[in-house]
């Protein structure tokens, strides 16, 4: 689905990401975990074109997007939900999902539509709330939206930066289940957080990142296990 090879990105004369190789299977939850500051949202940036590509290849389904406009890898089926969910407060929860699927919109109405009641179905609260501005929905409600949002635009890959930022344990929890749903129903999901304890325990594989490198990969289980790991992300004093 998604293959990266010796990437390197970054900011002006700043390099962030140094030689990143990784993959993304289809039909998989990989997720990236690391420190603040390690890389993980420039990688997400750079995948979707936001971050001008310095070397390496990336490939979506088996084509090179390097050179690819931003939205053009939207329309080849790459979705980000962005860090701090972004929706657009002065527009209702049916507004912003209908930019969401604004290609396929343009396209066909008929399937948006369609779309648009599986996401209803997906998040229950949206469609109680589909006429609501999006501004007056809680932390949790808007996570729900930027995900249905990016969904809209039926992505071959899903990628979510941060999902749990600022959210209450219970609703977290939640989040967690729905990305789980996801992968049953087919979708491929990068998944960025800090909560790597919640985000290994959802995950088929994992990426550590750290100061712009991948320092460790492997099956999130055996990144459960790993003394490294536990001692750096998941809060535990291993001796």
């Amino acid at each position: 689905m998604l293959k990266i090879k010796n990437l390197e990105a970054g900011y002006g004369k700043l390099k962030v990401l140094r030689r990143i190789s990784m993959h993304v299977n289809p039909g998989e939850i990989v997720t990236l975990i690391g420190a603040n500051g390690a890389g993980k949202t420039t990688l997400l940036h750079t995948i979707t074109g936001l971050v001008k590509t310095l070397a390496g290849e990336i490939s979506l389904q088996g084509k090179n997007i390097n050179k690819t406009a931003p939205e053009k890898r939207v329309a080849a089926g790459c979705s980000l939900v962005p860090e701090g969910r972004q929706v657009f407060s002065t527009m209702t929860v049916k507004e912003n999902l209908v930019l969401g699927g604004y290609v396929q919109y343009k396209k066909d109405k008929k399937t948006a539509a369609h779309e648009m009641e599986k996401i209803l179905h997906i998040f229950p609260v949206l469609k109680e709330r589909e006429n609501q501005l999006a501004g007056t929905l809680s932390g949790g409600e808007q996570q729900m939206l930027a995900m249905g949002r990016a969904l809209m635009a039926k992505p071959a890959l899903i990628m979510m930066d941060e999902p749990s930022t600022g959210l209450a344990p219970l609703i977290v929890k939640d989040i967690f289940r729905i990305i789980g749903k996801l992968r049953e129903d087919g979708n491929t999901v990068l998944l960025v957080e800090q909560n790597a304890k919640a985000a290994l325990g959802i995950a088929d594989r994992g990426y550590v990142l750290e100061t712009g490198k991948i320092i460790l990969q492997g099956p999130a289980e055996d990144l459960l296990e790993n003394r490294d790991v536990q001692r750096a992300y998941l809060g535990r004093d291993v001796g």
